[in-house]
């Protein structure tokens, strides 16, 4: 299956070449710290690009040729000291790449006893300039925002600030999920869902916002490679639904078989077209190859959406990218939409038909026969399941005609309870703004009516992902 790609970053320190000569070990003390950050940054497994102090004119230059020529998806700027917005704005300008500021002391505070007690004044400017990381970061903003660059910063100290290194991770984190997307290959295959306006979509848009390729696939073609799959094949991957899943007594043999056929060949489509995510929806309506494929899927894309490949149903593209990316950042991906309210517990149910993520899911996944597939053509087995219960992030792919693509966001808790044991994933969310202000305040934000749910808080890295992308966002607790 697709890996998730090793993110570029570019990483340089800044000063001022008068100093060096001025004030002896000035600049081997600020190399030092530099070295401090870039072990960091490798540490979290990054191809780290490290261009060393930056203190002129002529190497700013240099270094932006650098920086675009290795292809960075991100430049970390090291202050270190005093130093000329000049220095800065080539490297920049050339490379046109986000930046995040980095705004760190190297200790909680200057020894003044210890300083004013030097004597010598010019090596106590020397050991001032050591700690002035704050005195250019003015110049320096003033100066992105009037090129229109991307920047954020960090303030913090170089050493025992857990903060500073935790802000680090997330922004590589989310580095690593905008390559992971700007190289992901989507499989789309079928039609959308009748009806469903608010699922509709403008391709090109969601290519220039993520990037990437869409491969536009033919329900003919996977219905084709259930005629070719073997029987060995089909013992292996009934083997693996046994291991995956709780297959329930009376989901019946033909149909365990039936759908492991459609599994492997749907293996196949992901293998020939180097597939990423996939999104579908086909009913099949008079053909009976057809309906018998997209009739026995659900286990397939279920065990694909555990294996880094996120399926949505109902050819949901913008939902299948949010599901990539909270699959990239670790925490799953589950396709999900709002099915009731419970104000006795001050829940929201959540849940869909179709393919569930393994991975998140609170015990084992059930497997159980449905005689028909509410709104939708056929019958056969399907996935029934809860996210684990723990924190949870909600994400949806916005777009609407003003502002174009964008995120929302909600965090809240998986909690335990009753659920509908409808052969569907069903789970429980409490939110702590309250199931009723939530649900107006998500609805008003004009969402699809679908999301993807994953474990954990990771509002905070989702936000940093969309100022990578240069989209909007909105979260709502």
């Amino acid at each position: 299956m697709q890996k998730t790609l090793r993110p570029k970053i570019g990483l340089f320190g800044i000063g001022l070449q008068a100093y060096w000569d001025q004030f002896d070990g000035l600049e081997e003390r600020l190399t030092g710290y530099l070295d401090v950050v870039a072990e960091k940054i490798i540490a979290h497994g990054t191809d780290l690009i490290n261009l060393g102090l930056i203190d002129s004119v002529d190497k700013a230059f240099e270094a932006g040729d650098s920086f675009k020529r290795e292809d960075v998806d991100l430049i970390i700027i090291h202050v270190t000291t005093y130093a000329l917005s000049a220095t800065v704005a080539p490297v920049l300008r050339k490379a046109k790449v986000p930046v995040v500021i980095l705004n760190l002391s190297p200790e909680p505070n200057i020894d003044y006893k210890k300083f004013n007690a030097m004597g010598d004044r010019t090596k106590m400017t020397g050991d001032w300039l050591a700690f002035c990381s704050a005195c250019p970061i003015p110049e320096i903003v003033n100066m992105l925002n009037r090129h229109s660059l991307k920047y954020a910063q960090i303030t913090g100290m170089l050493h025992n600030d857990p903060s500073v290194w935790t802000e680090v991770k997330q922004w590589i984190e989310a580095v690593r999920v905008a390559r992971t997307l700007s190289y992901q290959r989507i499989g789309l295959m079928g039609n959308y869902y009748g009806g469903m306006m608010d699922i509709y979509t403008d391709l090109t848009l969601i290519n220039a916002t993520f990037g990437g390729h869409m491969e536009i696939i033919e329900v003919d073609e996977l219905s084709a490679l259930r005629e070719s799959v073997s029987k060995d094949e089909t013992d292996l991957k009934i083997r693996d639904v046994h291991q995956t899943f709780e297959v329930q007594q009376d989901c019946l043999e033909d149909e365990i078989e039936r759908a492991a056929i459609t599994a492997v060949a749907l293996d196949k489509i992901v293998s020939k077209y180097k597939l990423g995510a996939f999104a579908y929806y086909h009913k099949g309506s008079g053909n009976v190859a057809n309906e018998n494929t997209m009739s026995s899927i659900i286990l397939g894309t279920s065990l694909l959406t555990g294996c880094n490949v996120p399926v949505a149903g109902e050819y949901e593209v913008k939902n299948v990218i949010a599901m990539k990316i909270m699959d990239t950042f670790g925490c799953g991906g589950s396709f999900t939409e709002f099915y009731a309210m419970d104000f006795a517990d001050d829940v929201v149910l959540m849940g869909h038909d179709g393919p569930c993520h393994p991975k998140i899911a609170e015990g084992k996944i059930k497997v159980k026969p449905l005689q028909v597939y509410h709104g939708k053509v056929g019958k056969g087995l399907s996935v029934e399941m809860s996210v684990a219960h723990g924190p949870v992030t909600l994400l949806s792919v916005l777009e609407d005609g003003k502002e174009g693509i964008g995120f929302l966001i909600a965090e809240g808790e998986s909690v335990p309870g009753e659920i509908l044991e409808i052969g569907n994933t069903n789970s429980r969310y409490k939110f702590p703004i309250g199931a009723k202000q939530f649900v107006e305040s998500w609805n008003n934000n004009g969402p699809a009516h679908h999301c993807a749910v994953g474990k954990g808080h990771i509002a905070n890295k989702l936000i940093k992902l969309s100022f990578l992308l240069g989209i909007q966002y909105v979260q709502v607790c």
